[in-house]
């Protein structure tokens, strides 16, 4: 029977270039929700897909001489061949330029103006293109992005605008009466205290700069905002119809269950796409869940290093179950985790190899060498069986526990716990001693057939985490992976059974030394590629290299004159609290210090600044920079990747010296 339906979705994945493994992260997590969700007993939709429209690619379709179109359709099959290498169930995928969903963006902006919610006005101020967001000065941090930290560029024209101060104080009673509306507590906390309490601002709802978006069919010289267009697909894509005519799977899935996206794009979720809702009179999400980031452990991925990760690079090394292992427990519930090279290796060592191969591996062959390979439960239990009994039935309750706080991670250390306890009973039991005693060949039976069992229910609950492997150990006991019902009860493995003659093994044993070797062989290729192709060149060869940026207006020198640069010194420098990119710095600048706050905490750490000599703009007007005064700004320079690099004096000059 049927629990109820759970409608789940990820964020649909931007399609300018190909996902990185952080990237796939998110959709392994929400398949491992789905999964378990339908063992369970529910009857799941799991949907995820493409966003496909924006400045960006428009761009970026325009630098590979293709139309947006056809580049889209390139990046989108890359994003569903990485998903379904990763054994992802989804349902649905949904692209964003399908014609169904451009129709009721269509509608939905032009029914929202009709009621008055969408208004037509004139935008100025700072635009941020990769995130595809418009901020004003005072939202900027240290004059970057506040979201992802780029250059942002003074953008000024027409344009549509949403009410959103019209249902912001409906919007903060629904957050503080439905607690588990906004996961974990701390996104909720960051939504109420940086955006909603001091006030919306009526949102940009529409561009005039470009043309790849859904056209606004009642005033073609505007494009839809991409995320207007982008969150609808929640709805679109099972099937709401914005004039009345909404289908039965919609009525019935609606409202969703989970949003499941990055905490990077929790704003736009939990805060705009709520007040669309709400003006459309559709009933809002049961809960958004913002997931931190999986971050590379020895630096910062960029294309132009060739050490950015990808979900098929790393499964040719490890496999996609071991993959899919890593990224679901390394990852914290709530701050962010790191992926290095040396900690897959010993995660696949030493719990995928050791406590959980080795275990199976030993079991079957044990049963084998002792018994033919048939397993039989005699009934002769002692001391340890109990406690061994305890753990298995008790670890179903365990794992749903930390499944309703979305606590995955906590979720397969409680399996791996069950796992371990197996292996501990081997070493309590002492099979290979046993045998050695043809009157304890029942208790030999026993022990083999209590092993049988507990693993039995260990791979049925590993299923959702890692389906194949969960497969391949139900194939070798020869039984079938149970369903969650029987988990809480003992002794349901077939008594009589026999298990595979030549047990197969799971989970190959890595040498770290040939791990690295071959990775830095790997990354080593995809550098040279990437530098191969920035020096490609139309016509003849090698380009320089080199960023074009848009030019700022002209300024006189009397403009110039008036900003003073001078060479400063570091003496002390330290993170600025509950910030994850600003650093404070003390600067020595001839015999004054000036305390300036930089977003450059991705790029350096505070103990590696302290010291160094730098360029300094003194005399620009202090500002607060997340509560911390800032009376200077250092000078940086940033590549096309978004690395940034401190300007520093060529020559060794004295603190204080002017740049001129």
């Amino acid at each position: 029977m049927s629990k109820g339906k759970y409608y789940i979705t990820t964020a649909i994945a931007y399609t300018s270039g190909k996902p990185h493994i952080g990237n796939s992260y998110e959709i392994v997590l929400a398949d491992s929700i789905a999964r378990f969700k339908r063992k369970d007993g529910y009857d799941v939709f799991f949907q995820t897909g493409t966003d496909e429209h924006g400045q960006k690619i428009e761009l970026k379709a325009e630098e590979a001489g293709i139309t947006p179109k056809e580049f889209v359709d390139r990046v989108q099959g890359t994003i569903k061949n990485l998903w379904d290498l990763m054994d992802t169930s989804y349902d649905n995928f949904v692209r964003t330029t399908d014609k169904p969903h451009e129709r009721q963006v269509q509608k939905i902006f032009k029914r929202l103006y009709e009621q008055g919610d969408i208004y037509k006005g004139a935008y100025e101020g700072m635009y941020c293109t990769p995130c595809e967001s418009f901020w004003t000065e005072s939202q900027l941090v240290d004059g970057k992005c506040p979201d992802c930290g780029r250059e942002v560029k003074p953008a000024k024209e027409e344009a549509y605008f949403f009410k959103m101060s019209k249902y912001a104080d409906r919007l903060i009673e629904h957050i503080n009466t439905h607690p588990e509306f906004i996961q974990p507590v701390s996104r909720k906390n960051e939504m109420m205290n940086n955006f909603l309490l001091p006030g919306l601002q009526d949102l940009c709802v529409s561009r005039t700069s470009f043309k790849w978006g859904v056209p606004v069919d009642f005033d073609d010289k505007h494009v839809v905002y991409v995320w207007l267009d982008a969150l609808t697909n929640y709805i679109t894509g099972i099937g709401y119809d914005c004039g009345g005519d909404s289908s039965e799977q919609y009525k019935k899935l609606w409202p969703a269950d989970l949003h499941l996206i990055g905490k990077d794009i929790i704003r736009f979720h939990t805060i705009y796409w709520p007040i669309f809702l709400m003006a459309l009179g559709e009933l809002l999400p049961k809960q958004i869940f913002g997931h931190p980031w999986l971050l590379q452990g020895d630096g910062k991925m960029s294309k132009s290093k060739g050490n950015v990760l990808y979900a098929d690079d790393l499964v040719d090394f490890f496999g996609v179950d071991a993959v899919r292992y890593f990224v679901l427990h390394e990852m914290p519930f709530e701050n962010d985790g790191v992926i290095t090279w040396e900690l897959m290796v010993e995660r696949l060592n030493s719990d995928l190899a050791n406590t959980l191969g080795n275990l199976v591996n030993r079991t079957i062959s044990m049963s084998n060498k002792y018994f033919g390979g048939i397993v039989s439960d005699k009934g002769v239990a002692g001391e340890a069986d109990e406690d061994l009994k305890a753990v298995v039935t008790g670890t179903y309750d365990k794992v749903c526990a930390k499944m309703a706080d979305l606590r995955v991670a906590d979720a397969m250390t409680e399996i791996f716990a069950l796992f371990k306890r197996c292996n501990k009973y081997i070493d309590e039991t002492e099979p290979w001693v046993l045998a050695k005693d043809e009157a304890k060949k029942d208790r030999l039976a026993t022990v083999l057939y209590h092993l049988a069992e507990s693993i039995m229910v260990g791979a049925s609950l590993l299923e959702p985490y890692m389906p194949a492997t969960a497969k391949k150990i139900a194939e070798q006991l020869n039984a079938p992976l149970r369903g969650f019902d029987t988990l809480r009860e003992f002794g349901k493995y077939p008594d009589g059974n026999k298990v595979t003659e030549k047990p197969e093994i799971l989970f190959a044993r890595l040498d770290i030394k040939e791990v690295l070797e071959k990775a830095e062989a790997l990354f080593a290729a995809k550098a040279e590629g990437q530098k191969a192709e920035n020096e490609k060149e139309e016509g003849d060869g090698v380009k320089e290299d080199v960023i074009d940026i848009e030019a700022k207006p002209e300024i006189t020198y009397e403009d110039f004159s008036k900003m003073q640069f001078r060479v400063g010194e570091i003496i002390a420098c330290e993170e600025v609290p509950k910030s994850k990119k600003l650093l404070c710095s003390k600067v020595r600048v001839g015999s004054e210090v000036k305390q300036i706050v930089s977003g450059i905490k991705q790029h350096y750490s505070a103990e590696e600044m302290v010291g160094k000599k730098v360029m300094v703009l003194v005399n620009l007007k202090p500002a607060k920079l997340a509560g911390v005064l800032s009376e200077g700004m250092l000078l940086c320079a940033e590549d096309a990747e978004g690395n940034l690099a401190l300007v520093v004096p060529e020559k060794t000059m004295p603190a204080g010296a002017e740049i001129c």
